[in-house]
């Protein structure tokens, strides 16, 4: 597939031609939420790469809908205690460096102490949500570890490191599958899921994106740990071993992932896009910053190749990614329950932020190694 210009920008602009006459966007417009914020940071970084002022005054505009000046979030509670409303705040540190304004301080405090109140499992875990007890879901990790980590750098906040590098080892080693390496969707220490297996608390299946989460939440997070912090190396070294077995269950054909990652082949099971620009991302950029080994560069080549061979379609409209699987969870009402059969159904849909903003990540960070 031949292009005149870098995969990213061409997926900032589609997304920024959707926008309205005064030039928001309605997805990112709406609410303070997980989806906006992976899609604003990838235009803030975006903004960095390229150094394009209009990406940053498009990330300025749409998170001055939030910002209070007393640093409050418009639409934000605190007593929710849901961790996916922290992954929006990872976009207050550019904007924090850039202008310089207090506003964006006292709002990176305000979401810092969401995860010193956060409810936790016996061993300290944190909770996904408050409503969802003594669950840690993979998903979660990517929504806090990162955005608290630049948080201890920026802050001088040391022990928050600890913190960080406790609930990213936490959650591999009750969520880790010992035969194939890969990582379960989540883990319920009380055991009173339905969806979990009454032994290990584990969830019963491998689903890509939770993985992808995961994946991109130690590499991002790893970029902020100070070099001789204690637990670096261990965090490192369970990334090698991860990649490792995502190289396993890479599709040799394609390089892309199935949904179901080990189920390749099985009837109904679906290559991928939003898990699969995840795997591309956290790998090439683990290889770029030394985490993880040369070798596993092509695993990311390949898996990129796929996406532009296989998901990816340009035309008169812009850039479309296709085959991202719309959501998924665990729990709640109507009751997801984790199994084979509940991941393959979920819908199927293209042009969404949920794949569009991993593409973003994946295509600048495959672009910066050229």
């Amino acid at each position: 597939m031949e292009q005149q210009t870098s995969w990213a920008v061409q997926t900032a602009e589609s997304i920024m031609s959707a926008s309205d006459p005064q030039g928001y966007h309605p997805e990112l417009a709406k609410r303070w939420a997980y989806v906006p914020g992976m899609t604003l940071l990838a235009f803030a970084r975006l903004w960095r790469q390229t150094g394009e002022r209009k990406y940053y005054d498009y990330v300025k505009k749409h998170m001055d809908l939030f910002l209070q000046p007393d640093g409050s979030i418009r639409g934000y509670t605190i007593e929710e205690y849901n961790l996916d409303q922290v992954n929006q705040g990872k976009v207050l540190f550019p904007l924090l460096h850039a202008t310089g304004e207090p506003r964006f301080e006292k709002a990176a405090h305000l979401l810092a102490a969401q995860l010193k109140g956060q409810p936790r499992t016996s061993e300290g875990g944190f909770w996904h949500k408050k409503v969802y007890p003594f669950q840690m879901w993979l998903d979660g990790l990517y929504m806090s570890s990162p955005f608290l980590a630049e948080y201890a750098k920026t802050f001088g906040r040391p022990e928050l490191f600890d913190e960080v590098a406790t609930q990213i080892l936490l959650v591999e080693r009750n969520t880790r599958d010992p035969k194939t390496g890969l990582l379960y969707h989540g883990w319920d220490e009380s055991g009173e899921q339905r969806w979990c297996d009454p032994q290990t608390g584990r969830s019963p299946h491998f689903w890509s994106r939770a993985m992808g989460w995961y994946t991109m939440a130690v590499v991002d997070a790893l970029e902020h740990f100070p070099v001789d912090h204690p637990k670096r190396g261990t965090i490192c070294g369970i990334f090698e071993r991860m990649a490792g077995a995502l190289e396993e269950v890479q599709d040799p054909e394609t390089g892309l992932w199935h949904q179901v990652l080990d189920c390749g082949g099985r009837e109904g099971n679906y290559l991928e896009a939003s898990g699969s620009s995840m795997f591309v991302y956290a790998i090439a950029k683990g290889v770029r910053l030394g985490y993880l080994s040369r070798k596993f560069k092509s695993v990311a080549g390949k898996g990129f190749r796929g996406l532009l061979e296989r998901l990816v379609e340009t035309n008169d409209s812009g850039l479309h990614l296709h085959r991202i699987c719309n959501g998924a969870g665990l729990g709640g009402k109507p009751y997801r329950d984790g199994s084979y059969t509940y991941y393959v159904n979920e819908a199927i849909v293209s042009d969404v932020f949920m794949g569009l903003a991993p593409f973003m990540l994946a295509s600048m960070e495959m672009e910066t190694q050229q």
